[in-house]
């Protein structure tokens, strides 16, 4: 092999840089600058798949997608999202309550940066009111699916998570499901697992949707058995994970169970929580997702944790505090759990912990459109810009 270090390299009318043939290797201590023109300038011959350039019109990288899809420009996501009162002061991960019942449905939508400390801002309403249902979502939508308001619903309902406002019309499910389902997603799917059919019967319907698009959900596959008031959304990139809930007669059970996001089929058994409760909150980032609350029926204050790659039980983490402790939501980034919701009087209080660590929860801030409105905000459906699906 051989080498050439320079200190500039253009061709020969020095406006942009020379093709390089073969197999090509490139290192360098600070940065390089890509071949640069404009949206008239793009070359259309002799151009290689996976060619990289800077438009002056577009003002972004775009790369060669062939002949046929031609050139696309790099879609440029962070999750940082902020400029607000409140915990919305800085810049960071967008965390999002959404609907629950406190006794009756309710349809606020507030917000928070999870990086920070603080109360929540109002951020729109789910159209009608709803509660007990599954929420999905990437960096840029979160989807409402299901639900109660109060009769059992399949409509799916989505918005723009950087944007505030309320939420619009996407499609039906191909089950109508109440009941609090389990709601998992990535970067591109969203999965709905179990809840509860028209007749209060648990079901076992695994469904999914594409997040970037609208329309109908389809069939993913089913659970093993049937549940219902599941809740959460703990996933990685590649699997998803639900814990606790009721099953088919109503007995409330421990039992862990995965699917792999991205594969159509039924899910598989991972282990147990150590303690029976349904309307366990469950989020996670890349690696660790975190169990907590639920109610057994007392309002539970675990927090257990599990490392999402591997299989096996639940293990301890800490405490809630009296303040946020059963049917609650968690909204998590890469770092940080924010724990919101539950039961009243306290149901309106947040607290967090960091995930790498063990440790009991400490306080966060206010759910200020819940302690508003009502004594509580239970079993509220969340969204989070940073978790650890995407």
């Amino acid at each position: 092999m051989s080498k050439i270090n320079v200190r500039s390299f253009s061709n020969e009318n020095e406006d942009g840089a020379p093709d390089l043939v073969g197999i090509t290797t490139f290192s360098a201590t600070s940065f390089f600058v890509p071949t640069r023109g404009t949206t008239a300038q793009r070359p259309t011959d002799h151009v290689e798949v996976g060619s990289l350039r800077y438009n002056y019109d577009i003002k972004n990288l775009e790369y060669y997608r062939g002949k046929t899809l031609g050139w696309s420009q790099f879609e440029l996501v962070t999750p940082n999202l902020g400029g607000g009162t409140g915990s919305n002061t800085g810049l960071g991960v967008r965390g999002l309550f959404a609907g629950g019942y406190s006794p009756a449905s309710i349809g606020d939508i507030e917000y928070i940066t999870i990086s920070t400390l603080g109360d929540s801002q109002d951020f729109g309403d789910l159209t009608d009111g709803y509660n007990a249902l599954a929420t999905t979502n990437d960096r840029t939508r979160g989807f409402a699916n299901g639900g109660q308001i109060p009769a059992i619903t399949a409509n799916m309902r989505f918005c723009t998570l950087a944007s505030l406002g309320d939420t619009t019309d996407a499609g039906d499910l191909t089950v109508a499901t109440k009941g609090r389902p389990a709601g998992i997603s990535d970067s591109t799917r969203g999965v709905i697992l179990g809840g509860r059919d028209s007749s209060n019967d648990a079901m076992n319907n695994i469904q999914y949707h594409t997040i970037q698009s609208t329309g109908n959900a389809a069939d993913f596959g089913d659970l093993l058995s049937p549940r219902e008031f599941i809740g959460g959304m703990a996933a990685s990139s590649t699997r998803g994970l639900l814990a606790g809930g009721y099953d088919d007669p109503g007995t409330r059970i421990n039992v862990i169970e995965f699917v792999t996001t991205k594969t159509l089929g039924n899910s598989t058994d991972f282990g147990d929580l150590s303690y029976v409760a349904n309307s366990v909150g469950a989020a996670a980032n890349s690696t660790r997702a975190i169990f907590a609350g639920g109610r057994t029926p007392a309002d539970a204050n675990n927090i257990e944790f599990v490392t999402i790659a591997t299989t096996g039980n639940a293990s301890d983490f800490g405490d809630l505090t009296g303040v946020v402790n059963g049917d609650i939501a968690i909204v998590t980034s890469s770092t940080r759990a924010v724990f919101g919701g539950g039961g009243a009087p306290n149901g309106a209080e947040m607290v967090y912990v960091e995930i790498a660590s063990t440790g009991d929860a400490v306080q966060f801030g206010e759910l200020t459109v819940a302690k508003t409105n009502v004594a509580s905000l239970q079993e509220p459906g969340v969204w989070s810009t940073g978790h650890g699906g995407l």
